[in-house]
C-alpha cells in the first residue's frame, strides 16, 4: 500500500515539475522582459545538505532492514529529519537574500519562476518531513510491523525529492 501510493505520487509530482520546467524554458525564450538572477550562494549549501540527508536516510533504512537495529534507525532517521528542516530553513534564507536585492515574486519572469519552483519543491519536501515524522513516531511502537515498509516508501520519496532538487538547481543555474 505504501509503495503503490508513493509510486503514484511520484508520477504526478514528476509530471507537475516537468510542466513547470517546460514553461520555464518556453517563457524564457519569449519576450524581452527575462532578466536572469544570480542564485544565492546558500543554494549550493542547501544542495549539499539535501544530498547528505539522502545518505542519512539510506543509512537509517539499512540499519532497520539489514540488522533490525531500531535504535540506530531512529538516530539516523532523526538526523535526516533535522537535515530536511535545515534545508527548508536555508531556502527561506535564499528567499530573504533575493528580497534584499529587490527580487520578489513579481519582479520579473525569472524571479517568478525561481520562487515558484523552489516553493513547490519546498512544499513537497515539507510533506516528506511529515512522512519522516510519521515513520519516526510509528517506529517508537515496538509492535509496529510495517515500519520497514513505511521507511522504505519514505526513503524512495526522499531520494526522489533529492534528485528533483538537483535537476531544479541545474535548471535555474544553467537556464538563466
Amino acid at each position: 500500500m505504501y509503495l503503490t501510493g508513493v509510486s503514484l505520487s511520484l508520477a504526478a509530482i514528476l509530471m507537475f515539475f516537468m510542466a513547470l520546467a517546460s514553461s520555464y524554458i518556453v517563457r524564457k525564450g519569449t519576450g524581452n522582459d527575462w532578466q536572469p538572477i544570480d542564485l544565492p550562494r546558500i543554494m549550493w549549501l542547501n544542495t549539499a545538505i539535501l544530498v547528505a540527508s539522502s545518505i542519512t536516510i539510506e543509512v537509517a533504512r539499512r540499519k532497520l532492514i539489514a540488522s533490525g537495529d531500531v535504535a540506530a534507525f531512529r538516530n539516523w532517521w532523526a538526523i535526516t529529519t533535522a537535515l530536511g528542516m535545515l534545508f527548508l530553513g536555508g531556502q527561506i534564507v535564499a528567499w530573504r537574500e533575493l528580497a534584499e536585492q529587490g527580487l520578489f515574486l513579481s519582479t520579473n519572469p525569472s524571479s517568478s519562476f525561481f520562487y515558484l519552483l523552489t516553493a513547490a519543491h519546498g512544499a513537497h519536501l515539507l510533506f516528506g518531513l511529515v512522512a519522516l515524522l510519521y515513520v519516526a513516531l510509528r517506529a517508537a511502537q515496538p509492535a509496529w510491523r510495517r515500519r520497514a515498509i513505511a521507511a522504505e516508501a519514505t526513503a524512495v520519496y526522499w531520494h526522489f525529492l533529492d534528485g528533483l532538487w538537483v535537476f531544479l538547481l541545474l535548471l535555474l543555474n544553467f537556464g538563466r
